[in-house]
């Protein structure tokens, strides 16, 4: 048996996907600790994990007159914040055993120089693209290829970008752990030269694996989230889900906004679901879309997307990774809303590619006519429901979680495993 450390930070959609991975090494006799941000300590426990919370308090001092979440959060992705964030991580594993390290991105700066300290193995987890490529650009800066060469170009100075801009930071985490010092771009170098394991938790029939990646990158297959087994669906919600024709299911996730936008994107929704002649379940999420005195539109909280999808017609969804996923392995069609600034374009963009979305409509640019006319086209067409519907079946035949188990214990002592 091995102690395993999933060393991860983020919202729902970052974490709750790695429960997969660790009840399935649980299952295969390792002890598994998944740090995670307090919100979510008591939800991953209920899986069966040991959780460990990382702190982070957004400092609203450093722009107290702001009241926009947005701009607030942003505080965690500079250096003094990934700083700070770093710290926090290496302090709440400071007792944890581990053999080795399984890191998603915002644990990476803490996580590589905190296995070079133990002297463990460690891996990479990803749920987009973000590895230089020529098929396409990194899945955080742009949606449209540009071509092999410029595409891959423009990964490779993303990742030297990144390297300059956390230089500091990640010299600040190692002389924290007594490791000597190193340029980031001589440790990226260095894990490159080595084929650092890097798995990403997608499926390869929803986006493949480029020809041009280097030994090492692979796609698993999806993690799907695991919940309580004590979860029951609210009786309401049920009754409502039962007294109609499946329902339109609107969402956008963790996205966070202030409250006269919150207000305006309320509204938005419920007209366009008038308009479009729906009943819908809406997901107050973490823009906390506010409740609708309608009785064609039933407001909900926390549901299991994979409890929820088979029972709704159509996701309207900002196209997160994890959402995505849910929509795609229930068979439904999307309407795409991305946000800007992370990996919610490039999904939306290539849902729409794969057939299995009706329209992308970035939210910035979002109004109710459009969103009403995208709801009656994917409803109408049977085309995208059948691509969705074509897409699951092929995920249905894969094992992303148990392929994630065969690589981690491959890199383990033979002991260990």
């Amino acid at each position: 048996m091995a102690d395993i450390l999933i060393a991860a930070y983020g919202s729902r959609g970052d974490i709750m996907p790695l429960t997969d991975i660790g009840c399935r090494l649980r299952d295969a006799g390792h002890h598994v600790v998944l740090t995670t941000n307090t919100e979510l300590a008591d939800e991953v426990r209920a899986c069966g994990l040991d959780a460990k919370p990382v702190d982070f308090q957004i400092d609203s001092a450093i722009d107290p007159d702001s009241t926009d979440p947005r701009q607030l959060a942003m505080q965690m992705v500079k250096p003094a914040g990934m700083r700070q964030l770093g710290r926090n991580l290496l302090a709440a594993v400071d007792d944890v055993p581990a053999d080795i390290v399984l890191l998603t991105p915002f644990a990476e700066l803490a996580g590589h120089p905190l296995a070079e300290a133990r002297g463990i193995p460690s891996v990479g987890l990803r749920l987009q693209p973000l590895s230089a490529t020529g098929s396409y650009p990194p899945s955080l800066l742009g949606t449209f290829s540009a071509g092999k060469f410029v595409n891959r170009a423009v990964g490779r100075s993303a990742g030297r970008w990144f390297d300059r801009i956390y230089r500091g930071v990640l010299a600040d985490l190692r002389t924290d752990l007594g490791l000597p010092r190193r340029s980031a771009r001589s440790l990226r170098n260095a894990r490159t030269a080595a084929q650092w394991p890097m798995l990403h938790g997608y499926s390869p029939n929803v986006l493949p694996r480029p020809a041009d990646w280097r030994p090492g990158l692979e796609i698993t297959g999806y993690w799907w989230p695991r919940r309580s087994s004590e979860w029951v669906p609210d009786n309401d919600l049920r009754t409502f889900l039962e007294s109609g024709p499946p329902p339109v299911y609107v969402g956008f996730g963790s996205l966070m906004l202030p409250p006269d936008e919150a207000a305006d994107l309320s509204a938005l929704v419920h007209r366009a679901v008038t308009t479009a002649g729906v009943r819908a379940v809406v997901q107050s999420g973490g823009t906390d879309l506010e409740s609708f005195d309608d009785e064609r539109i039933f407001s909900v909280g926390p549901v299991p997307h994979e409890w929820l999808f088979p029972r709704v017609s159509l996701a309207v969804h900002s196209c997160g990774a994890g959402t995505v996923a849910a929509t795609l392995r229930a068979g439904i069609p999307s309407v795409g809303i991305p946000s800007p600034g992370g990996d919610q374009p490039f999904w939306a963009r290539h849902l729409q590619q794969l057939g299995a979305s009706a329209a992308t409509l970035p939210r910035p640019r979002l109004d109710a006519d459009r969103l009403a006319a995208a709801i009656g086209e994917a409803l109408e067409k049977s085309r995208y429901r059948d691509a969705a519907a074509q897409l699951g079946l092929e995920i249905s035949r894969e094992d992303g979680a148990g392929r994630v188990v065969e690589a981690v214990e491959g890199l383990l002592d033979p002991h260990e495993v």
